[in-house]
């Protein structure tokens, strides 16, 4: 079947005669007035241009772009096109693209269909719609003059991506022979394989694709009708997976021939290491060059090694565009390994593996016997309560991370899983790709899926680790008389101590995924062990650096040697401050842009400090940056500028004073079928802290919820979850606490219930800050306040100073005062500013300011007062102190 679509099958064209579609051309037309030109420069940098344009994709459709040029106008060179990720925009990519043409390419970046400022639906990569858009845009990359060309039409051109953006890499590709070398990161090759493994439909992480293009209706219609239709019965039908096969790299593998670099996450329960594999035997056996790198991090998060890749992509793109022989394009194959934290600065320490050929996934295997009776594991109705491996969407707490440091995460309830165990090993075992093993299975009902594992066990039996928290869903039909199942694992890079075991598990729900609703029972029995691929080839580097730097010229290695050191400096964290070992929490300067291309700032040049004791209020309109300080706070996002200093602890990501940090942010979210103290004790396990530590009875004895511990957290009403995620915000007994909004959506007495919690927590002397909109709640609940407006510290210090300054007053009037009159008082000389209230006027007096000066010239402006006193109403000098702009 051809499944090159009409509207691109004349682009595909043979590589020696290099012909050009003039039709193809003549589609993009750049909007009239829609284009315009920024000089980007930093320090020590040498400028670039940016040119962003709106261009026209045909039938109404705009796509959005910025085209990045860095030396001389007239010069030619190759041309780099950078794709987003789901959910991202063409902004996400502006620093790489500005590296980029720094290093001598014309750079374009998109935002794709449905993203950004494009216009469209997203098609998840339709070859008529998104991939036919990168034709267009390599049409018009041909048409500017900085642009290298191999013909006419056909630009000098390698695209490179990630996640969403690494697929079209792969598609544009396969259909357009213009491009000449891609290197996608993190991405798929097959996406239904991705979405619906062996038939099982994956959907926590298919939800979270369609929530996170902004709904079901900004899809093209196809696609929105097929997740609907496999949503509500659980299962994918043969039409939804030939849908989304159809736009996938795989359905073009056998035309991509151009030189590719992958990197496939190893962190990563969306796209595992597999489809990066299918990808590279599909593509070399097209006799393209092919290099595999598995990098730490992946949509489950984790560190996504950022600079490494980017390095190792712009060395790609020298060798195979640049045509720089000499460019150190890095081994045949890679892997980060984790060996561990680094106690300077909480950061996990990642290691290079090395190979000079790619191993695949069943490399050099080794047998390992496991033993275990047959056993019969129970469907549950509604397959409620679900086994639990990875969590999507975590993020940077993944975790994946977690289980690659020797911490156990995973749940699996009695009764609801079968378990074959090894011996002993008597040596370390270097698990490196996709393990197999076959077991028989009989079932109850026709439709069987089972949940496939392998898992790390400690010496004592006790300790189990989930590597990289992967499940392998098989589906098996007419099982009703037995039938042999072969079981290929997710492929792994995980390291089994000596004495350590491992333990096959067979469960038969997993939160993940979708499983069968009615009730049956499964017989697993054993047919072979374990058949474990070892790849003795990879070989850990002694060293952090991976051994091809050595391979370099001497001189290159004293300039990668400089770049390191450099790198290390900027991004160590600083000493510890002893002036501050005692003061919760101190932040100078700190400031935050909206995007990386943005000059708007969420937070800018924020400083404040908190004590010992304190209850801090941090309060503000919509936008004014408080969530935003909070998780720069708690190390979720980077600061742009400044400091934060926790007991005089530099903050960054994994830090590890984060330990005696508590948070509540933005939400917490539970296990509906557990009761509230299982939540409480899976979340603490999660952390890899030991259970001695928690102080749960502690905790919960401060937030009040008695018995109800007991029962399953979807009996609980809004106000018990609510105590319930502080609850888990304070286990640890944290010395400083963090609440984002904790009184949304509570009535009166449960707001009266969580005043008295975070009171009862200040009171033995550690230090809660809470952002709230309640401001009559944080005037009783709080001894300190932060006001902040449009990301600026407004005021800051005790509640009584702030809600009884002498400088605000309030104007009582018989009757209302227009806005005129009102902005004629603002205007007065010693007058900061005035607002409209019910009761008459708010005035901040500025510093020349007095009482006795304002009454007259009230009088004066016909103002009709009838009394003037000091403000004591927090709500009051907040709307003062904000001029009005909550």
């Amino acid at each position: 079947m051809d499944l090159r679509l009409p509207g691109l099958r004349g682009i595909r064209r043979s590589r020696r005669s290099r012909r050009l579609l003039a039709a193809a051309a003549a589609a993009v037309v750049v909007l009239a007035g829609a284009g315009t030109w920024t000089a980007v420069a930093s320090e020590d940098a040498a400028p670039v241009r940016r040119g962003d344009r709106m261009l026209d994709m045909g039938g109404g459709v705009r796509v959005d772009t910025s085209y990045f040029t860095s030396g001389a106008t007239d010069t030619r060179r190759p041309a780099v096109l950078l794709g987003h990720g789901f959910g991202g925009s063409k902004d996400d990519l502006r620093a790489q693209a500005e590296d980029l043409a720094r290093d001598g390419y014309a750079v374009l970046t998109w935002s794709a269909r449905g993203f950004g400022e494009s216009t469209g639906r997203i098609g998840l990569n339709d070859p008529d719609t998104e991939v036919a858009d990168v034709s267009r845009l390599l049409d018009w990359l041909a048409g500017q003059p900085q642009v290298e060309l191999d013909a006419e039409g056909d630009p000098r051109v390698g695209i490179a991506g990630g996640s969403y953006g690494g697929a079209i890499a792969l598609l544009a590709a396969g259909y357009d022979d213009r491009v000449d070398a891609i290197a996608p990161a993190i991405t798929y090759w097959n996406l239904s394989d991705a979405l619906f493994p062996d038939g099982v439909f994956k959907k926590l992480w298919s939800g979270i694709f369609f929530n996170t293009g902004g709904g079901c209706d900004r899809f093209e219609a196809e696609l929105c009708a097929m997740y609907d239709r496999v949503a509500e019965s659980g299962v994918p039908d043969a039409a939804a997976r030939e849908l989304l096969a159809a736009r996938s790299p795989s359905a073009v593998g056998d035309r991509i021939d151009v030189p590719t670099l992958l990197f496939q996450g190893q962190s990563d329960s969306l796209f595992p290491l597999g489809q990066a594999d299918a990808a590279a035997q599909a593509i070399r056996a097209n006799g393209a060059p092919v290099e595999v790198d598995w990098i730490s991090g992946g949509h489950d998060g984790g560190d996504l090694e950022t600079a490494r890749v980017e390095q190792r992509v712009g060395a790609w793109f020298d060798r195979y565009l640049k045509q720089d022989t000499g460019a150190a394009t890095g081994p045949a194959f890679r892997s980060t390994r984790t060996g561990g934290f680094d106690s300077t600065d909480g950061e996990a320490r990642l290691r290079g593996a090395e190979s000079d050929s790619y191993p695949g996934l069943r490399n050099d295997p080794r047998d390992i016997a496991l033993r275990g009776p047959e056993q019969q594991v129970r469907n549950p109705a509604g397959a409620s309560p679900p086994a639990v491996s990875a969590l999507p969407g975590l993020g940077a707490g993944g975790l994946s991370q977690l289980s690659a440091l020797g911490v156990g995460v995973s749940l699996d309830f009695p009764g609801q899983f079968a378990a074959f165990e090894s011996a002993p090993l008597t040596e370390d075992l270097r698990i490196t790709g996709s393990p197999t093993a076959t077991v028989r299975v009989a079932s109850t009902s026709p439709d069987t899926v089972l949940f496939a594992k392998v898992y790390d066990v400690g010496p004592d039996g006790g300790q189990q680790v989930l590597p990289s928290q992967l499940v392998s869903p098989v589906r098996v039909t007419d099982a009703g008389q037995g039938t042999d199942v072969e079981l290929t694992l997710p492929a792994i890079d995980h390291e089994v101590q000596q004495g350590h075991r491992l333990r096959l598990v067979l469960s038969s729900t997993d939160l993940g995924y979708a499983s069968p609703l009615a009730a049956a029972t499964y017989t697993v029995s054993l047919r072979s062990g374990l058949s474990v691929p070892t790849a003795p080839a990879v070989v850990t580097g002694a060293t952090g650096l991976p051994s091809w730097v050595w391979w370099l010229p001497a001189g290159a290695v004293v300039v990668a040697a400089l770049l390191l050191l450099t790198a290390r400096r900027r991004t160590d964290a600083p000493p510890p401050d002893p002036a501050l070992a005692d003061v919760p929490l101190e932040i100078t300067g700190l400031s935050k842009r909206y995007s990386r291309s943005s000059d708007r700032y969420a937070v800018r040049e924020l400083s404040f400090r908190v004590e010992k004791g304190q209850v801090l209020g941090l309060l503000g309109p919509n936008g004014a940056g408080k969530t935003t300080t909070l998780r720069m706070l708690m190390g979720l996002i980077t600061p742009d500028g400044g400091d934060i200093r926790v007991f005089g602890h530099a903050i960054r990501p994994g830090a590890p004073v984060l330990s005696r940090v508590g948070s509540f942010v933005e939400g917490a979210g539970f296990l509906p079928h557990l009761s509230g103290r299982e939540n409480l004790e899976l979340y603490w396990a999660a952390t890899g802290r030991p259970a001695e530590d928690a102080h749960i009875e502690e905790a919960l004895e401060i937030a009040g919820l008695g018995d109800a511990l007991a029962r399953a957290v979807r009996t609980y009403s809004q106000g018990m979850r609510q105590r319930l995620a502080i609850a888990q915000a304070m286990l640890g007994l944290p010395d400083l606490l963090i609440l984002d909004e904790p009184t949304n959506g509570l009535d009166p007495p449960q707001i009266r219930e969580m005043r008295e919690v975070m009171i009862r927590y200040a009171a033995a002397g550690r230090t809660v800050i809470v952002s709230s909109h309640l401001l009559a709640e944080v005037e009783q609940s709080c001894t300190h306040l932060v006001v902040m407006d449009r990301g600026r510290l407004v005021q800051a210090g005790p509640v009584g100073e702030i809600t009884g300054s002498g400088d605000t007053l309030l104007v009582g009037t018989g009757t209302p005062v227009a806005d005129p009159l009102v902005e004629k008082v603002a205007a007065l000389p010693g007058v900061a500013s005035a607002v409209r209230t019910d009761e008459g006027l708010l005035v901040q007096l500025a510093a020349t300011g007095t009482a006795a000066g304002l009454v007259p010239e009230l009088v004066r402006l016909e103002v009709p007062v009838e009394s003037v006193g000091p403000n004591r109403r927090l709500e009051d000098a907040f709307l003062t102190l904000i001029g009005g702009s909550a």
